[in-house]
């Protein structure tokens, strides 16, 4: 298993209380190392729809709010990133797609990880299979149900 150093942040979130339970960080650093195949450092942020908009804004020129966002520094010999998840989003699409919190959290952390190491479901019809399909299988592997169906 790969070794990571993980830095867990909370912005001035709205329920923080629910977010942090939903994200303990025993259980993050898990579900993140289960997509690595790299050592690590990582940062993991939550924050509001203010601070997620700023940066989808800033980063991506798009005026919304976003579930994750991944800022990949470097991929070699050490994976460096940080992944921003913004709460409100996430607990909508929860909602939306009747997951858990906790379950719709690992499955984006996975997918920001797998971002973090290059891989890029926008390039193309194969790499989104090929990035999907690996997030299906960490996921099955931490016990949670594909997250596409």
């Amino acid at each position: 298993m790969p070794a990571l150093q993980l830095s867990l942040q909370f912005g001035d979130v709205k329920d923080a209380a629910r977010h942090r339970a939903a994200l303990p960080r025993h259980s993050v650093a898990r579900w993140i190392r289960h997509a690595l195949q790299s050592d690590a450092e990582i940062t993991v942020r939550i924050v509001d729809l203010e601070e997620g908009q700023a940066l989808n804004r800033d980063y991506r020129q798009k005026d919304y709010a976003t579930n994750v966002l991944t800022f990949d520094y470097t991929q070699a010999p050490l994976v460096t990133a940080d992944l921003v998840l913004c709460a409100p989003v996430v607990v909508k699409e929860a909602k939306e797609n009747r997951k858990t919190l906790q379950a719709h959290y690992a499955h984006l952390l996975v997918h920001g990880t797998l971002h973090a190491q290059g891989y890029d479901h926008e390039t193309g019809d194969a790499d989104a299979e090929a990035m999907e399909a690996l997030e299906i299988g960490v996921l099955a592997g931490l016990g949670f149900a594909n997250p596409y169906r």
